[in-house]
Parts: structure tokens; sequence; C-alpha cells
């Protein structure tokens, strides 16, 4: 799953970074709230950890805003510690859940996993393309009856793919959300990946399901190729 973190705290932020991340999320972080506005209008995400104090715009604001602008990824607030007013005011201003800080990692982890289930994220179900099907919680994908074996970044360029099959995607988009808005090299990685996609889940079925759409990006057939 993918989590946006709003946090001016760089040791606060770091730390649940790198601690989400070991846990096989994948994260982006803003430092304020106007940032972390832009990048939850702007982007995809599963789930969004929101601080309360934060500079430019409060996480009040930002969650209402949010909710205005009718985006319903769902929404953890970081709230201060016995701040009873603070909780109410967030879950009325569109928050899905609320912690108090200091918390428990392994709490903070629980509460996101809790928010998925409930929201229904799409990063918990199966799917499929014609004979193609993907499930990332086993984190397995076939080709019919046949198993294929994909590396990590393989199986999350494929999930994305496969989540918007049809729709043609930009080097741009694939990059910011099976990679992150930070990736700062080649965009050409995409083109790597998706050859070697191909040669997985095309080549040996005698199937084309990854098209280029030239000078845009890519498309995966609705069908499955």
């Amino acid at each position: 799953m993918k989590v946006l973190m709003v946090e001016d705290d760089t040791e606060i932020a770091s730390f649940v970074k790198r601690g989400l991340e070991a846990d096989g999320f994948r994260v982006d972080v803003a430092v304020d709230g106007v940032q972390g506005l832009f990048m939850a209008t702007e982007y995809s995400y599963d789930l969004i950890v929101l601080d309360l104090m934060l500079p430019r715009k409060n996480g009040f604001v930002v969650c209402a805003e949010l909710r205005d602008a009718e985006v319903w990824t769902p929404v953890l607030m970081l709230t201060a510690k016995d701040g009873d007013l603070d909780e109410a005011e967030a879950l009325d201003t569109g928050a899905d859940d609320y912690l108090t800080k200091p918390f428990s990692f392994p709490v903070l982890v629980a509460r996101l996993h809790a928010l998925a289930r409930r929201a229904g994220t799409p990063a918990v179900a199966q799917a499929t393309a014609g004979d193609l099907r993907l499930d990332p919680v086993l984190h397995r994908v076939w080709r019919g009856d046949v198993e294929v074996q994909l590396s990590a970044r393989e199986f999350d360029l494929l999930e994305y793919l496969i989540r918007r099959h049809g729709q043609v995607l930009t080097k741009d988009q694939i990059i910011d959300s099976v990679w992150d808005i930070s990736f700062d090299g080649n965009p050409n990685i995409v083109e790597v990946y998706v050859s070697r996609l191909r040669q997985k889940i095309d080549a040996p079925f005698g199937r084309h399901a990854i098209e280029t759409v030239r000078g845009i990006g890519y498309r995966l057939a609705d069908g499955g190729g």
C-alpha cells in the first residue's frame, strides 16, 4: 500500500518512513500542510497519515479541504496527547481515525491496516485482465493456470498496470506510483522493467498484453493480451 505522511518533524517522519517501508508499505513524505494537500490531490495514495500541527496549513484545514475536493483517501490524524477536543475536531473535519502522540509504532501499523480493511482499499483485492491474475496479499501472479515469478518491482509495476488496464499511462505516472515522487534517476528505467515484464507474462504465452503507445507511454490491454 502507498502511504502519504504529512509531518514536519523530520526525525519522526524519517523513523516512521523507515519502519513502514520495512513493513511493506511505500511511503512519500510532505513537510507542511500545503505540500501535503498538493500531493494528496495530485497523486494516488491508499492511506494518509496527517499530523495536526503543521506549518502553512494545519491538519484540520488539510483534511477538510481534501474532503471538499472529494478526495476520500482514508486519513489517520496524529493529535496532541490528551487533546480530546482535537480528536473530536479531527473526526468532524473528515479524518477516519486518530492517534495521539507519542504513539507506539506497532499500534500505528495496526491502525493503518484496519483503515485499509474498512475502506476496502484496492491494494488488498485481486486484480485481473483476461486470464492474467494478480493477488497482492499472496504476492503471486498467474497467466491462466501457470504461475509467473516476478521480482518485487516487477510485481508493483504489473499491479499498477493491471488495475488501470485499458488506460494509457505515461512514464511519469508510472514512476510516481511504482517508484516514488522523489525518484531522480533515468526515467528509461520504466522501459527496462516493461521489457522484463513482457519476457515473463507475454513472450512465453504468445501474448501482447503490454502495449506501447508511441510518444505517450504504456497500456495493459483490457483482455490481458
